[in-house]
């Protein structure tokens, strides 16, 4: 409110308060203007860049004392790297090399609080929005209220709590959408594409086995990557910094993901880069389709976005 006050000539601090306060104006609607508006710009920078813009998924927390706050709960904080009394809010983003701009946001609310009706009630929260969403649908969201206003990208990204979860994964694959999302280092992918059938019952005793299993055994990608001698990797520019060019080895692998409940696996595009981390990635995309030097691009757009949170 204070940089506002001195933005705007012959402005009025009170009134600042009452309109952030208790008058009534709809943040998704402004968060609507705010996302078409930097699309505008981002299409002018994607023909002077010759770079995909992204549509990043991100979260952030933010550090709250009491019960009051709505939907702070003592939950995982990133901000501080441990379980303490916070709100989570889930934010997307748009972006095109450096150039970046959150665009939308959905607050978190906790079981605690949509299975507290007199809670949200008091809180203010709207009556459609007491309803427990996890992050990754409130993810998905973001992703089709993008979609529904024309919203240009060329990829969508994200940390591994969102390339882990299938549900996600197979609804931006329903969608039609090109994902590059990073997963944990123990996830589990196999080298070649597997069979699946019931097994036959062991021995004469016990039940009949009902549900498929895979012909070979996956691997977790801490333990691939341990399979890999250098000549694998490939070295990239990935960004500019103050310093110069940030280089990252790169390898790239075509693998098979299964949720555990489908007949058969997804083909996959696993991009693995080694800088000061070592990250994972899968991909819906083909190998082939794009340069190690592309795949580490989709990668590091998260770094931007981490850039607007500290703004």
């Amino acid at each position: 409110m204070e940089r506002m006050v001195e933005k705007v000539n012959d402005s009025d601090y009170k009134r600042y308060i009452h309109f952030l306060s208790v008058s009534k104006w709809s943040a998704s609607d402004v968060n609507s203007v705010t996302m078409k508006s930097v699309d505008s710009s981002l299409r002018e920078q994607k023909i002077k860049s010759g770079l995909p813009t992204g549509f990043v998924i991100d979260q952030t927390s933010h550090l709250k004392k009491g019960l009051k706050s709505v939907g702070v709960s003592r939950q995982y904080a990133g901000v501080v790297g441990k379980v303490d009394n916070c709100q989570v809010a889930v934010h997307a983003s748009l972006g095109n090399e450096k150039f970046c701009s959150l665009v939308g946001t959905e607050l978190f609310l906790p079981e605690a609080w949509t299975k507290d009706k007199q809670r949200c009630d008091d809180a203010g929260v709207p009556e459609l929005d007491q309803k427990f969403q996890t992050k990754p649908e409130l993810a998905l969201k973001l992703v089709k209220e993008a979609i529904d206003s024309e919203i240009e990208f060329d990829f969508i990204a994200g940390d591994g709590q969102y390339g882990h979860n299938a549900e996600l994964t197979r609804a931006l694959d329903a969608l039609d959408q090109f994902y590059v999302l990073d997963v944990h280092k123990d996830e589990l992918v196999f080298l070649t594409e597997p069979t699946f059938s019931v097994p036959e019952r062991k021995g004469n005793n016990g039940r009949f086995p009902t549900k498929i299993q895979p012909d070979i055994e996956p691997v977790q990608l801490q333990n691939y990557i341990r399979l890999l001698a250098d000549k694998y990797f490939s070295t990239e520019q990935i960004r500019k910094t103050a310093k110069g060019w940030k280089s990252a080895k790169v390898h790239t692998a075509t693998v098979w993901h299964w949720d555990g409940k489908e007949e058969k696996a997804c083909k996959r595009t696993l991009v693995i880069t080694k800088s000061e981390k070592t990250k994972y990635l899968l991909s819906n995309g083909d190998k082939e389709t794009y340069t190690n030097k592309e795949w580490a691009y989709f990668q590091c757009s998260r770094y931007w976005v981490e850039r607007c949170f500290d703004d």
